[in-house]
């Protein structure tokens, strides 16, 4: 999304967020994931608790998401994105990168034991492990590429 033009950026097809929403879309919803691995392990589990089930691997995340989609699932509160301006997008492209490279250095920090043993909260799908919000995230962030992408397409 860094490298679309002015137009491309601010463009919004049928009242739907402009590309420079999605793109603070998605740093609202890695933020919080950031932060929440930060935590000790000991305050991960007791806040949230532990897995009762093995992880879902990606394709059942995924589906599961595309349905509470289809329910009507959307984004709410604190990840609706406000309006992002053209020359905002340095800053934020500099925010998520810096977000990203916590959450890589903190992600390495876990056993894949760990990553399906500790949960934390998603506001559609629940309570998910931390191996299927890794997924949810690669999974999020290809899913707003395409719309950004449609909507782009439909002005061509």
């Amino acid at each position: 999304m860094c490298s679309l033009s002015e137009s491309d950026f601010t463009l919004s097809v049928n009242n739907k967020w402009t590309a420079g929403q999605h793109f603070e879309h998605i740093y609202l919803s890695v933020s919080p994931l950031t932060k929440a691995l930060r935590l000790p392990l000991f305050l991960l589990k007791m806040i949230f608790g532990k897995a009762n089930r093995s992880s879902r691997d990606y394709e059942a995340l995924v589906e599961k998401y595309n349905d509470k989609l289809a329910n009507g699932g959307a984004a709410s509160g604190r990840f609706i994105p406000k309006q992002v301006n053209f020359e905002q997008r340095e800053l934020l492209k500099n925010k998520l990168a810096a977000t990203l490279a916590q959450l890589c250095k903190r992600i390495n920090s876990y056993s894949e034991l760990q990553l399906s043993h500790y949960i934390l909260p998603h506001p559609l799908l629940g309570k998910i492990t931390i191996r299927e919000m890794l997924y949810f995230t690669i999974y999020h962030v290809e899913h707003h590429k395409k719309l950004v992408l449609q909507n782009i397409s439909k002005t061509l």
